[in-house]
């Protein structure tokens, strides 16, 4: 197929050779039923790799549905999914179609598909395995045809390892890998990417488009973009409304540039004008996520030290490595106060208002719900 009509049609920009490669295996996968699991960073546009696949499939005159799994509530999820019956649960009061029903003959796109409980896990198993599915308060099987796409930004084999996603579900899902690069992996499309959102804003909002100097130039190529191309179109956009100058130096862009590390999180690109309270939080996330990943290793280490020298036979440098993951562990409880205050102070912040809040937190509203959930918070 040609990849550079496929650009067109879907408003694809860049020429990077490995958002070549997910684009080819796009159309080389889109005639078949295979299930096809899209991953990369959050805001790279995993989005229209399903797109394209429907497109060119057999089925592009079916449903095309696509389903944030992260923002349905846990207790809705499977309603939502395969459908309920009347009276099947406080507030059914009429049957409803779920989206597995719905799509019967199309695609169904299941973003954030790592966020899904494990119990909704089982039931997305059964139809992936069978085309089988029951509705919540039902008893009668019923069948679909659905192509099914997942995607996320989740570290899948890690969830698996903590017992959040259930290893034969990853694998039928993952029958055909996509990844999508981030984009300080595309040094030569930021640019070509930032003059496109530049004209589009001088579009819409009827000003002459913005443009960058050499020194701007190369501090655009030279930035990390934790955020990807939705970061990068949100800085765009603020650039093209505030400046009134419409050539931007290096000085005016690098005040709409967070600050950025390899172990930056996606709250932090937030807006910059939220000053110290997002430094503050953001340095209390870093030393949680240390934190549990050393615990992670550590108990990694003694799971295989257990194998390899038997249950019976523990040795004193085990014994060290367990005491030492039990003073981390307690370390991180400690820090379970911290990330409650974090959350209380966002939702004070948003005024209670649970995606807002969840966006500056850089996590799914899923998370939001199941850590207000955990500490008992009063959202």
């Amino acid at each position: 197929m040609d990849l550079k009509g496929i650009k067109q049609r879907f408003d694809i920009i860049g020429n990077d050779a490995l958002l070549n490669r997910a684009l080819d295996i796009a159309c080389q996968v889109a005639p078949t039923d295979l299930s096809v699991l899209v991953t990369g960073e959050s805001g790279v546009g995993k989005e229209v790799i399903p797109r394209i696949i429907h497109q060119y499939s057999t089925r592009k005159h079916g449903q095309y549905i696509a389903v944030n799994c992260g923002a349905i509530p846990e207790g809705t999820i499977d309603s939502e999914l395969f459908g309920h019956e009347k009276g099947s649960f406080t507030g059914a009061h009429e049957m409803r179609k779920g989206y597995f029903e719905t799509a019967n003959g199309g695609t169904l796109f299941l973003d954030e598909v790592a966020e899904l409980p494990l119990f909704t896990q089982v039931r997305l198993l059964r139809v992936l395995e069978t085309g089988e599915f029951i509705k919540v308060g039902s008893s009668k099987v019923q069948k679909t045809d659905v192509r099914v796409i997942a995607a996320t930004n989740a570290d899948i084999p890690s969830a698996i390892y903590k017992g959040q996603f259930r290893e034969d579900l990853y694998y039928r899902l993952n029958t055909v890998p996509v990844f999508i690069p981030p984009l300080r992996q595309r040094e030569e499309d930021i640019f070509l990417l930032f003059r496109k959102f530049a004209a589009d804003f001088a579009e819409t909002y009827k000003m002459p488009p913005i443009k960058l100097t050499p020194q701007a130039q190369e501090l655009l190529m030279q930035y990390g973009w934790p955020g990807n191309i939705r970061q990068l179109k949100n800085v765009v956009e603020q650039i093209s409304v505030i400046e009134s100058q419409r050539l931007i130096g290096p000085q005016q862009l690098a005040f709409y540039l967070p600050e950025t590390n390899p172990m930056h999180l996606p709250v932090s690109c937030s807006e910059k004008a939220s000053g110290d309270y997002l430094s503050e939080r953001d340095i209390l996330y870093k030393v949680l996520w240390q934190l549990r990943t050393e615990v992670d290793q550590l108990k990694e280490q003694i799971r295989q030290m257990t194998i390899s020298k038997g249950q019976s036979a523990i040795s004193r440098e085990l014994v060290d490595k367990i005491m030492e993951t039990q003073v981390i562990d307690e370390e991180v409880k400690s820090l379970e106060d911290i990330e409650i205050e974090v959350i209380n102070k966002a939702l004070e912040k948003n005024k209670g208002k649970r995606r807002e809040t969840a966006h500056e937190l850089g996590i799914s509203e899923r998370t939001l719900y199941r850590k207000i959930k955990e500490y008992k918070i009063d959202g």
